[in-house]
């Protein structure tokens, strides 16, 4: 079979996919083995493939492969989030589409459609997670919104009901007038915008006087019912107790004091407007306010308004303010910089509003949540989000966990005719709980309740309140505490996610697990970064600066494009993406499979060629140490997660220390063959190497893996061992740096003095002086073109030399070496180093640098010392050496 020249991933990614799915080894079970275990992040069932669902499925694919690869029963369990407020969203503009609005449907009906849209759309992102080579357990995939999934949900909503945690009440909360629906306080992004701050008088009743006030938001003038100022304000003393009346609307409003203002804040004088500010709420309660809500759930001003009925707030604004100029109120305005919270489902902004809804407490049962991170029990990579986490824990809000949609789990609440509730799993168990209740009203003396019609809560519950059960539910961990999957996948290991979900998801994952579970749902949570163009913006679709993945799969290969992601993300930094990475992936898949070529060329030169009989032992002895101090390397990366240099040394060892160096080391002579054993070496040694690459490109592996020698039917790489270490021997890799080095400067002198390769050079070196690679001889004479290599009794004059370890060889290049410009180069060398010297004395002779300093970084300032002295000495003798 013809090997083509360059690797083509087109025809090898879907072949080995499919393999590896028909072989069953994404399948996991439990057995006897150790369980590594990642849940999936569940991406939205609206969503498509984005560079963030790259970036973290690439790093769960190469941990989990990895996993696998190490003996241990690999398990990633896949799946999707219901997604409320976008999925409906999605729903409701294909009905609008139609000529169908959700208003003119049932709940039933719209229902109807939603799945209907889930089953066409939902799984597009699952069969796209398959082109980037994602070795989910597909057979375990979940969905948030399957029967056992909700139900779990349904019964962690009761028994949180009947342990007192979750209440049901009048608060403020962000609404989002786009979405219909309250978010939580992590759903809402504040952006700084451009405000105009409007300074309106309010006279003051009975009098000519008047009250300034500054605000952002003239349009909720119109529910304002009180104008507040501190108690010691000098300014506004004389007008305590006294009203004010309110512009446009002219009604009158008390002036109240509270130490809450600042006197330095603005006019010192605030307008409260209890129904739209969270703090005017609170100051509204506290001195007994009545409260207008101006503004429709859509964000129109209400019927209460009394003005611009049925008009958008944005709108209004711009006329109050033209109003209330007209009207001789408006003193004057000033562009000004505000925080506005926006949703982060439909970019609305957010209003503050006060709604009946459900919540969450949160100070007592997320304490364990808190506590185990920041004893790391449950790790967080990196650590510096600790910080973040634990300023979030200590000031925890209550949860809004209602949602004023009808795509997702309905909250199990039913009401009679008066709007008494009880909460129950089904309409009989509430009719049996309201006859428990009136058996209780009975035996008291009370009138009992009326329950001949029951209604069910209308709203469904946040999103994240099913997915914050994830790690659980998708075991079955609900359904049967003790089943065997639950029992021996849970805790999982790793979390792969975004820190923007820290709160939104892991911390309530946390909460759920102890609470439920009693144990933590994973050990370590690795937090990627964001990926950002050139331009350091976070890639998006509405900015038009992200790529296809798909795309990007088709153009490089995945391989090409998992490398490229990997290659600048260290965990928790922002990826700074550029289509070039990519590019580089797919060219280093290019060099392997350039590797792979020439060693099957070798192969097949076996049968009919004399085999090179050189001795390439310390060749194959010194990749095998350098395997082994790099396999102990890139496992001690893994550890500590620092998965993109863990990608890079392989990328070295492969490129550099295999490819530019080992396969140059045993190339056979021209005209022969690869010795046997050699061959045997070399190949396994390969073998290592793919290894060790698998997780990161496990198609071209795969495929080079099965081309390399027959393999039985289940000889597949993605279930090989691990490569172990086997002794690296730390003498021979110093001593190969040296000849390296060796081989580096001979082959730059050739460089630099325009010596041809073909033209053998002679090196000597002093006896007793050779710096201890003598096993790499005959290779350093075989790359470099040497006539010989050997030990000289005398420092021969007029030759030029070099320094390794503060050992000198002399190349005798004859005529080939123009003595002036060896003379100018030596003398620009000598000069650095003098100079370098004397950068490292001034460090030795400072006294604070040297009572400060460690001893380790002493010692290596006085090896620095020496080192130079050493090289300036010699360089000095090269001088007098030319000038003879």
């Amino acid at each position: 079979m013809e090997i083509p020249k360059t690797y083509e991933p087109t025809q090898t990614e879907d072949k080995w996919y499919q393999s590896w799915l028909l072989k069953g080894f994404f399948r996991s079970v439990p057995d006897e083995r150790e369980p590594y275990t990642i849940v999936i992040p569940p991406p939205n069932v609206t969503g498509v493939l984005h560079m963030g669902h790259m970036l973290n499925n690439t790093i769960q694919d190469v941990l989990i492969r990895r996993a696998r690869m190490s003996g241990k029963n690999a398990c990633w369990v896949p799946g999707t989030d219901h997604a409320s407020i976008a999925t409906e969203a999605k729903v409701v503009a294909m009905l609008k589409e139609k000529g169908i609005h959700k208003k003119d449907l049932t709940r039933e009906d719209f229902l109807k459609y939603a799945w209907e849209w889930k089953e066409k759309y939902g799984g597009i992102i699952l069969e796209q997670l398959k082109k980037l080579g994602a070795s989910c357990d597909w057979d375990r995939t979940r969905f948030t919104m399957e029967d056992d999934l909700s139900d779990a949900v349904i019964d962690v909503f009761i028994d949180l009901y009947k342990k007192g945690q979750i209440y049901r009440g009048t608060r403020m909360v962000n609404w989002d007038p786009a979405g219909l629906t309250a978010v939580s306080d992590e759903e809402v992004i504040y952006k700084e915008v451009d405000s105009t701050l409007y300074y309106v008088k309010y006279a003051v009743a009975g009098t000519n006087d008047f009250l300034v006030i500054a605000t952002t938001r003239p349009e909720t003038i119109l529910g304002d019912t009180a104008i507040c100022v501190h108690p010691d304000d000098e300014r506004y003393k004389h007008l305590h107790g006294k009203k004010v009346i309110v512009p446009i609307a002219n009604r009158e409003i008390p002036i109240i004091t509270d130490t809450y203002v600042t006197m330095e804040f603005g006019t010192g004088a605030l307008k409260v407007t209890p129904a739209h500010d969270i703090n005017d709420y609170q100051l509204g309660q506290q001195h007994k306010l009545p409260m207008i809500d101006v503004l429709t759930p859509e964000g129109k001003m209400s019927e209460a308004a009394g003005f611009y009925i049925g008009e958008d707030r944005f709108d209004v604004r711009k006329k109050i303010a033209k109003d209330l100029d007209a009207a001789g109120h408006l003193l004057k305005t000033e562009p000004y910089k505000s925080n506005v919270g926006f949703s982060e489902r439909t970019n609305a902004v957010i209003e503050p509003r006060l709604s009946l809804q459900w919540f969450l407490k949160m100070k007592d049962i997320s304490k364990p949540a808190l506590e185990h991170v920041m004893n790391d029990d449950i790790r967080l990579v990196p650590d510096k989000f600790k910080n973040t986490y634990r300023h979030w824990m200590e000031n925890v809000h209550d949860w809004c966990i209602s949602r004023q949609l009808w795509w997702g789990q309905r909250i199990p609440a039913w009401y009679n005719e008066t709007g008494e509730f009880v909460v129950a799993k089904t309409e009989t168990e509430a009719i049996a709980l309201f006859e428990e209740l009136n058996a209780s009203r009975k035996a008291a003396g009370e009138k009992p309740v009326s329950f001949t019609r029951l209604s069910q809560d209308e709203d469904v519950l946040d999103t994240w309140f099913s997915s914050w059960l994830w790690p659980i539910s998708v075991f079955d961990g609900f359904k049967d505490p003790n089943n065997a999957d639950i029992k021996y996948y849970y805790p999982t290991n790793d979390l792969v996610t975004a820190p923007e979900i820290l709160f939104f998801w892991v911390a309530r994952m946390i909460i759920a697990g102890y609470e439920y579970r009693g144990e933590k749902p994973f050990t370590n949570v690795y937090l990627t970064g964001i990926v950002r163009d050139k331009l350091g913006r976070k890639m998006s679709k509405s900015l038009g600066n992200s790529p296809d993945p798909l795309d990007l799969i088709a153009k490089y290969g995945a391989d090409g494009v998992r490398v490229g992601m990997l290659l600048s993300s260290p965990a928790g930094n922002d990826l700074p993406f550029d289509e070039s990475l990519c590019e580089q992936g797919r060219n280093f898949a290019n060099k392997i499979w350039n590797a792979f070529r020439l060693i099957n060329g070798w192969q097949q030169n076996a049968a009919t060629m004399p085999a090179d009989e050189r001795d390439y032992t310390a060749a194959i002895n010194w990749f095998q140490s350098k395997l082994d101090a790099e396999i102990t390397n890139i496992n001690d990366l893994y550890a500590k997660y620092r998965i993109s240099e863990a990608l890079m040394a392989t990328y070295k060892l492969i490129w550099d220390d295999f490819c530019s160096w080992y396969l140059e080391l045993v190339k056979p002579a021209l005209g022969c063959s690869m010795k046997r054993e050699v061959l045997e070496a070399t190949i396994s040694s390969f073998e290592t190497l793919l290894k060790l690459l698998h997780p990161f490109m496990p198609f071209i592996t795969e495929e080079i893996w099965h081309s390399l020698k027959e393999r039985n039917e289940n000889d597949f790489i993605i279930v090989a061992s691990w490569p172990k270490v086997i002794n690296a021997n730390t003498q021979i890799l110093s001593d190969f740096d040296a000849a390296a080095e060796l081989v580096s400067q001979i082959r730059n002198l050739r460089k630099t003095k325009n010596i041809p390769m073909r033209e053998a050079l002679p090196v000597t070196y002093l006896k007793g002086s050779f710096a201890g690679h003598e096993q790499f001889h005959s290779l350093v004479i075989k790359l470099c073109n040497l006539s010989e290599l050997k030990e000289v009794l005398a420092k021969p004059t007029g030759q030029n030399s070099i320094v390794i370890r503060e050992h000198e060889y002399f190349i005798d290049a004859g005529n080939m070496i123009n003595k002036d410009e060896e003379r100018i180069r030596i003398k620009s060398e000598l000069d650095y180093t003098v100079s370098f010297l004397d950068s490292v004395m001034k460090k030795l002779s400072n006294e604070r640098f040297m009572a400060n300093a460690k001893n380790d970084i002493v010692a290596m300032e006085q090896k620095k010392k020496s080192d130079a002295e050493a090289r300036i000495k010699l360089l000095q003798e090269q001088l007098v050496a030319l000038s003879n």
